[in-house]
């Protein structure tokens, strides 16, 4: 069976059941990478950190990071998979970096909301 083929019927599939399952089933091994913890969302790199800014602030710090990622992979997006919003329950598809990817470090000095993370005051309390 080709690739096409297979994408195709794993879609009708995701059709007929109910929406989480089928997320998690377009997500496929990806989302399970995420469960597993070798691939993590910029929501929980702030979480374990105790960054606590509004969705707003994690959406564009979230952005800063797809930056820094393109910018060191010559221009490829990271992986995606389908998740749920902290707040608002609504499916989306946000960027996943493995916990030790630069962008992810990069992101938090460039963005003025998470500077403050990056300090050695700070890292010597957390």
């Amino acid at each position: 069976m080709n690739a096409a083929r297979h994408i195709a019927r794993t879609h009708r599939a995701a059709r007929q059941m109910s929406k989480a399952l089928a997320y998690r089933t377009r997500s496929g091994l990806v989302a399970a990478a995420v469960e597993h913890g070798s691939l993590i969302r910029t929501g929980d790199l702030l979480d374990r950190l105790g960054a606590d800014l509004p969705d707003g602030q994690r959406s564009w710090f979230g952005r800063h990071c797809a930056k820094a990622y393109r910018a060191a992979h010559l221009g490829t997006d990271a992986v995606r998979v389908w998740s749920q919003h902290r707040t608002t329950g609504r499916w989306i598809h946000v960027h996943v970096y493995a916990p030790t990817d630069p962008a992810l470090y990069s992101a938090l000095t460039t963005y003025k909301a998470t500077q403050h993370l990056t300090r050695a005051d700070f890292a010597e309390v957390a």
